[in-house]
Formats: structure tokens, C-alpha cells, sequence
């Protein structure tokens, strides 16, 4: 069951729309899942199908209430179009009027009676779990956008930091070029390899607005007219490597008994069950019980007046069985089983489609760990390996193209250290997506 927490300081609406007026405060991940829970357009018209359920409820049940209806008529007629009867000092009124209220209960029919509590309670789960399904989709399309965020921040950190080193390499070597200790060469090689890097810095920027621009669409914001290109969308949090402990046959049961997914089609499933409930009770008889009481103007009591009326009640019961319906109830019949058959198998594929799911998120997760873990010491060395050259090529046992290439393992290194981070954090969402966990918690 997914819990909606609620955050302070919620954007206000605009007057009228749903569009969500802007917030510039950061934002840590929580704040984003909590905001998104208000906020995502998703999510906004999944409670309003699950508010419209709660109307197909009603009606599902209706047909075993009682039903409680009142009518009545009144007709003028022309006097000479009455035919009245042959004696003397007496005619039919030209003015006639009734009035009546009933009430109808059902006693029996042929099972839909129960079948139409037990369709609301299912008709219910489902619509709660289809709501749980969009609910927890967008939570973590959510979270992995705002993971898109804290890695195009630390990718334009790593490659300014780079532009930096081969901005301090040309200058070096400009610096020795006009003290005549390099040749015009070694001067050219560091200039290309700076502007080798800086379309990674501009790449790293774009990506940067256009994972802001996707998170503030999943946070339902909208933006300023005056904000053009660079949302001003900060973040809080940072990208971690926090562990997730969890072995494949827990995370498949896990998924099996806890996806929204597979309680929908279940509840679909006993629907369908319910409906061939309904079908087959064509073939059985039906019986009401009603009441009522009921008015009308006097016919030939006299005075015959249109003030004059005759009222009392009414009471009895009533019995309806279709000996036969031109094989009607044989072809609802035969449609009902058929439907009921094939939402088991839709069923059964899900639970294998989700297994699958689980087993291919557990696999990315372990692999994206691996690597993460695979990382732990490689900026550090590449770091210690960039100091090596740089020494050996002011002592001139070294080339510049080893500095150039330590410069490059090491924007390398920093680069795949924090993709390796991303993909961690994304991957353990997907996971935990995929077992039915609640995607409102941060582990």
C-alpha cells in the first residue's frame, strides 16, 4: 500500500486551471516524490478515474436496493370526444388526473443479486490498484529524473574541471614555446585538446536543461513565461551509493504477491467471473415484491368533480421467467466464459511478464553495482597517474602527449564515476519499482 505524504508549502494553483504555479526553493528528493503525489498530471487524472469508480460502485449495487419511484398524469379532453354511459343526469369528467408512489424490491435473480455486492467490493480493489500502478510509475519516472538532474551537474563539474586542466596545459606550454623549451608542436596539441573537451561542456550544459525542463513537467510546475532557456531548478540532494541488500527468488515472491498490476487483474478477473454469474441468470426466474399507494380523480362517483379523488394502497408480488429468448442468454453466456478465460491468461502472462521485469531490473542493479564498485579507486589513481606525468615531463623524462593522456583518464574516470553513481541510484529504483515496493520511501 503506497502512503501519500503530504509536503509544506505546496505551490499554489492558478485560479480556474491546473497548472501549478512556480516554486524556486530546492528541492531534496522527497520534497520532488511529495510534490509529484499532488502535482503530476499523471497522477491528477488517475484519482479523478479513481473518484469516477467510486460512481460505477454505486451503480453496481443499485440493482439490489429497492427502488422507490413516483408518477403521475393529468389529461383534459375534448367533452365531446367522451363517450358517456346512457343514463340519465350522468357523464364522464373531461378532466382526469392520477398520482402514485411505489417501491420495488428484488428478491430474487437468479444470482445477480449477490453477484452485484461482491462486483462493487472487486470493482473498488480494481480501481484502487490502477491508481496504485499510475501512482507508482510516475514516482519513479520521478526519481529517475531527478537522478537525470544530479548527473548533468556532475558531468558539467567534471568537464569544467577538465577544460580547467587543459587550459592550465595550454598556458604551460605556451609559457615554454616562448622560453624555447617545447617546439610550436606541443603548443597546438594542447590547443586541440582543449577544444576537444569543450563541446563536452556545452553537451553537459543542454543536458542539464533538458533534464530540469522533464523533472519540472513530472512536478506538474508551470513555468514562468519569462524563464526561457535555464529553469532555475535547484536540488538539494546528491547522488549516492547508499546499498540496497536484496536476493532474486525474495524479490520475484516479493513482486508476485505486492504488484498493483497483478491485484487489478485479479479484481478483473472475479468480475469477469461475476459476470458469467449474470449471464447465466437469464436462465432462472426473477421475483419482486412492491408497494405503494396511489391517487386518482372519482370516474363515476358522484359529485365527478376534479377535486373528488379516490386513493389508497397497494401491495403484491410479481415472478418473470423467460421460458425462451431466441438462445439470448446462451450467447451471453458462452461471451462471459470466454472473457473470464482469457482474463486468466492475461493474468498468468503479467505474472510472468512481472517476473521477468524483476529479473532483468535485479541483473541492471547487480551490474550497475559491480561497476560502481569497480570505480572506487580509479579517480584517485588516474589522479595520482595525471601527477606522475606532469613530474616526469618537467624533469624531461616524460611527453606532453603523457600528460595529455593522463588529463584524459582522468576526466574519464571522474566521468564514469559519477554515470556509475546515476546508474546505481536509477537502477535501485527500478528494482524496487519492479517488487511492488513503495516508491514514496528513499532508502
Amino acid at each position: 500500500m503506497f502512503c501519500f505524504a503530504v509536503v509544506e508549502n505546496v505551490p499554489a494553483q492558478n485560479a480556474g486551471t491546473n497548472s501549478v504555479l512556480w516554486n524556486p526553493r530546492p528541492l531534496t528528493l522527497v520534497d520532488a516524490l511529495n510534490l509529484a503525489l499532488q502535482q503530476n498530471p499523471a497522477i491528477m487524472e488517475a484519482r479523478n478515474d479513481l473518484e469516477a469508480s467510486h460512481g460505477i460502485v454505486i451503480q453496481t449495487r443499485a440493482v439490489a436496493l429497492p427502488q422507490v419511484t413516483a408518477g403521475g398524469d393529468y389529461k383534459d379532453t375534448d367533452p365531446s370526444a367522451i363517450e358517456n354511459f346512457p343514463l340519465a343526469g350522468f357523464s364522464q369528467p373531461h378532466e382526469n388526473w392520477n398520482a402514485n408512489v411505489q417501491i420495488v424490491q428484488s428478491i430474487y435473480e437468479g444470482g445477480k443479486l449477490v453477484a452485484a455486492f461482491q462486483a462493487a467490493g472487486a470493482t473498488k480493489r480494481q480501481a484502487v490498484a490502477q491508481f496504485q500502478t499510475v501512482v507508482a510509475d510516475a514516482l519513479l519516472d520521478t526519481r529517475v529524473a531527478y537522478y537525470d538532474v544530479l548527473l548533468a551537474v556532475q558531468q558539467i563539474t567534471v568537464h569544467e574541471a577538465s577544460v580547467n586542466l587543459l587550459q592550465k596545459e595550454l598556458a604551460d606550454q605556451q609559457s615554454r614555446y616562448r622560453a624555447g623549451t617545447v617546439p610550436k608542436f606541443n603548443v597546438l596539441q594542447a590547443d586541440v585538446a582543449l577544444a576537444n573537451e569543450r563541446p563536452n561542456l556545452i553537451q553537459s550544459r543542454n543536458n542539464y536543461r533538458i533534464a530540469k525542463n522533464n523533472l519540472s513537467n513530472l512536478l506538474g510546475y508551470n513555468v514562468p513565461g519569462d524563464i526561457w532557456e535555464d529553469i532555475p531548478l535547484q536540488l538539494s540532494d546528491t547522488l549516492d551509493a547508499k546499498p540496497f541488500d536484496v536476493n532474486l527468488p525474495d524479490a520475484i515472491q516479493e513482486a508476485l504477491s505486492q504488484r498493483s498490476e497483478l491485484t487489478a487483474l485479479r479484481e478483473g478477473e472475479e468480475l469477469d467471473r461475476l459476470n458469467v454469474v449474470n449471464a447465466k441468470s437469464g436462465y432462472k426466474p426473477t421475483l419482486q415484491l412492491f408497494a405503494g399507494y396511489g391517487w386518482f380523480n372519482a370516474q363515476f362517483t358522484p359529485p365527478v368533480t376534479l377535486d373528488h379523488d379516490i386513493n389508497g394502497w397497494n401491495a403484491g408480488a410479481q415472478m418473470q421467467w423467460d421460458i425462451f429468448d431466441g438462445l439470448l442468454t446462451r450467447g451471453k453466456v458462452v461471451q462471459a466464459r470466454a472473457l473470464y478465460e482469457k482474463s486468466q491468461t492475461t493474468l498468468a502472462d503479467e505474472s510472468r511478464e512481472i517476473e521477468l521485469e524483476v529479473r532483468t531490473a535485479y541483473s541492471d542493479f547487480i551490474d550497475a553495482k559491480e561497476i560502481l564498485d569497480s570505480q572506487q579507486e580509479v579517480q584517485a589513481e588516474a589522479e595520482e597517474a595525471l601527477r606522475e606525468a606532469r613530474a616526469r615531463s618537467e624533469a624531461g623524462t616524460g611527453t606532453q602527449l603523457d600528460v595529455l593522456n593522463a588529463e584524459t583518464a582522468l576526466t574519464q574516470a571522474r566521468t564514469t564515476q559519477v554515470q556509475a553513481l546515476h546508474d546505481y541510484d536509477a537502477a535501485r529504483a527500478r528494482l524496487e519499482r519492479a517488487m511492488g515496493g513503495n516508491m514514496t520511501v528513499v532508502q
